[in-house]
C-alpha cells in the first residue's frame, strides 16, 4: 500500500523556509551594515535556499502517489522534478559565488566595516544552517523524500558558503587578509557544483524510468517460490521503497487458473517483502512456452 508522506514533508519544508527565511534576513542586514560583498553574496544564496523551499512545497502539492484516470501510475514524478528545480537553484548559486569571487578579483574591494558583534550574528546564522541541515537531511531519509534530500544537499553548500564567507571576514578582521575571502570563495562554488550534480544523479534515473532493481535479483526471488518453472522479461522501474513498479513473464507447473493465481500470489508476496511497496503485473504462460531471456537486450 503507497503511503501518502505529503503532509509530514511540507510540514519539514515550511519549518526549514521560515529559518531560511531568517538566516537570509540577518545576512543581508549584515552585509549591507558592513559593505562585504561576500555576506551579500551570501544572504543571496540563502534566498535561493528559501526559494527551494517553495519550489519543493509547489512539487509536494502536485506528488499524489495514488492513481487516478488521467495518471494511472500516479503523480510522485512531480517530487523529481522538485529536486532537478532544487539542483538548479545550486547551479545559480554556485554561479553568483564565481561572479562575486571575480568582480571581487577585479576591483580590489577593502572597505569592510566589521566588529565582533557582526561575527557572533553569523556564527549564531552558521548554526541555524547546520541545525536545518541535519534535521532535513534525518526527515528525507525517515520519509524517504527526493525532495527534502535534495534540499538538505542546497543548505548543506549554504553551511560551507558561510564557513568560508566567516573565515574570509576573520581573516579580513583580524589580519586584514582581504584576499582571504576571495580564495575561499572557488572551492565553496566547487562543493555547490558537486551538491547540484549529486542531486541530478539521484533523481533522473527515476525520471527517464531506468531499471530500479536488477533483474537477475528479480529472476532469483521469484525462481525460488515453490511451483515456478520459469521467469522471463523482467523489468522494474521507479524508487525502491517508495514507487516501484515491476513486470514480468512467468511459467508455472499447473494449467488450472485457480492454482496458477495462486502461484502468482506467493510470488508478488516475495516481491514485496523484499523490494516494496510495489505494484507488479504477472503474465502467465502455457507450460510448454520457453524462453531464456530474464529482460530485455
Amino acid at each position: 500500500m503507497m503511503r501518502d508522506q505529503r503532509h509530514n514533508v511540507q510540514r519539514v519544508l515550511w519549518l526549514t523556509l521560515i529559518l531560511n527565511i531568517v538566516v537570509t534576513l540577518v545576512k543581508a542586514l549584515v552585509g549591507v551594515l558592513s559593505h562585504s560583498l561576500s555576506l551579500q553574496a551570501d544572504a543571496l544564496h540563502s534566498f535561493t535556499d528559501g526559494m527551494s523551499n517553495v519550489l519543493g512545497l509547489v512539487a509536494m502539492h502536485w506528488a499524489n502517489p495514488h492513481p487516478d484516470r488521467e495518471h494511472p501510475y500516479g503523480h510522485q514524478k512531480f517530487e523529481a522534478l522538485g529536486a532537478l528545480g532544487i539542483a538548479a537553484f545550486l547551479g545559480m548559486a554556485c554561479f553568483e559565488i564565481l561572479q562575486s569571487a571575480v568582480e571581487r578579483l577585479l576591483h580590489q574591494a577593502t572597505t569592510i566595516a566589521l566588529g565582533a558583534a557582526e561575527l557572533w550574528l553569523m556564527i549564531g546564522v552558521l548554526g541555524i544552517n547546520i541545525g536545518v541541515t541535519l534535521y532535513e537531511h534525518h526527515m528525507g531519509r525517515k520519509l524517504n523524500s527526493p525532495v527534502l534530500l535534495a534540499d538538505a544537499k542546497h543548505t548543506l553548500s549554504d553551511v560551507w558558503v558561510t564557513i568560508a564567507v566567516l573565515l574570509g571576514l576573520i581573516g579580513v578582521w583580524s589580519l586584514n587578509w582581504y584576499w582571504l575571502d576571495v580564495a575561499l570563495a572557488f572551492p565553496v562554488a566547487a562543493l555547490v557544483f558537486w551538491s547540484a550534480w549529486s542531486v541530478l544523479k539521484t533523481n533522473i534515473p527515476w525520471l527517464v524510468d531506468a531499471a530500479a532493481i536488477a533483474p537477475e535479483a528479480i529472476y532469483t526471488i521469484v525462481m525460488a517460490i515453490p511451483g515456478v518453472i520459469n521467469c522471463h522479461d523482467i523489468s522494474s522501474r521507479g524508487v525502491v521503497g517508495r514507487q516501484l513498479f515491476i513486470e514480468m513473464h512467468l511459467i508455472v507447473e499447473t494449467e488450472d487458473v485457480t492454482a496458477a493465481h495462486g502461484i502468482t500470489e506467493e510470488v508478488e508476496a516475495a516481491l514485496q517483502a523484499h523490494y516494496g511497496p510495489a505494484r507488479i503485473v504477472i503474465h502467465v504462460e502455457p507450460q510448454d512456452y520457453q524462453s531464456s531471456q530474464i529482460t530485455f537486450s
